[in-house]
């Protein structure tokens, strides 16, 4: 019998300890790529382009690690430019991810800023602007959760304003911005979760973000239709970033991803391609308004 399976499926495989599990590690928020054990994958070694973006200009929140640099590498890759929104201490994540973009022959624009503050949301499509030239891709991926902590009572005030202000309030006003720079063809992609389909009681206000994310898609879709402009969402499962150990216990991690059918977690590698598909004005120009699911088989209906 052949093997088929794809390399980065298998190194995310090997990249496990003996037992099936991650190692226990804990960080900070919002968690740094290198001090991972073990190091995602996102697709540095293993994406190849083929032109379904030639000539876009993306615009992708989060973009410094996790399944925002897999985006980003995937984009340069297939021939766009890229501009990555981050926070500001994650800076040396951002040069990193910013460096194979370049090492794909395309440009990279880096704009730190705090996206729960409404002026920095708002003015990111104009910087987008006038560092590539336009815009044509608005990839909303940044997102923060928090897991640590049981019952209602370990959702603050502190805690909720922030995963409502950046997973949902910002996503709304960048967007905002957004619209009107873009023209037909041009194609929003929003992440959502699992979490919207099979919640975590641990994880109930971040849950809730990714269901309202999963509604707002769907209304752009059909808002912006007439303008010739896509909005889909992808929904990955537990994918393997630094969000993982910065919010997630330690007791957490040694198990992250073992029940889902697949029996693991996903490399960030193996979620950018669909989010290639969706921002292809080739591939997906009769695509709208619909979610992909990319959870290790975990259902998204």
């Amino acid at each position: 019998m052949t093997n088929i399976e794809s390399d980065v499926a298998r190194n995310a495989a090997q990249l496990l300890n003996d037992s099936g599990a991650f190692p226990r590690q804990q960080q900070e928020p919002p968690g740094s790529t290198s001090a991972m054990n073990p190091i995602p994958d996102h697709g540095e070694e293993s994406y190849e382009g083929s032109g379904k973006l030639t000539g876009l200009r993306a615009l992708v929140t989060g973009g410094d690690s996790g399944i925002g640099r897999a985006i980003a590498i995937a984009y340069a890759r297939e021939g766009a430019d890229v501009a990555l929104s981050y926070l500001p201490e994650e800076q040396a994540d951002a040069e990193d991810t910013a460096s194979w973009v370049e090492r794909a022959g395309r440009r990279v624009a880096l704009l730190p800023g705090d996206i729960t503050e409404h002026d920095t949301s708002h003015a990111l499509p104009g910087r987008v602007e006038d560092e590539l030239g336009g815009l044509d891709v608005l990839v909303n991926n940044a997102g923060f959760q928090m897991a640590r902590g049981d019952g209602l009572d370990s959702i603050t005030p502190e805690r909720l304003d922030r995963v409502l202000r950046t997973n949902l309030a910002a996503l709304f006003w960048i967007t905002q911005a957004a619209v009107p720079r873009m023209g037909r063809g041009s194609s929003i992609v929003n992440c959502t979760s699992i979490q919207a389909y099979d919640p975590s009681p641990t994880l109930l206000d971040y849950a809730a973000t990714k269901a309202a994310i999963n509604n707002l898609t769907a209304n752009l879709a059909a808002m912006l239709g007439p303008q010739g402009i896509r909005v889909n969402a992808v929904a990955p499962g537990p994918i393997w970033t630094p969000l993982q150990p910065a919010t997630q216990p330690e007791e957490k991690i040694e198990a992250f991803g073992k029940d889902t059918p697949l029996g693991r977690a996903g490399q960030p590698a193996e979620v950018a391609p669909a989010f290639v598909f969706l921002a292809s004005p080739r591939d997906a120009s009769y695509v709208t308004g619909t979610v992909i699911g990319v959870t290790g088989g975990k259902p998204v209906f």
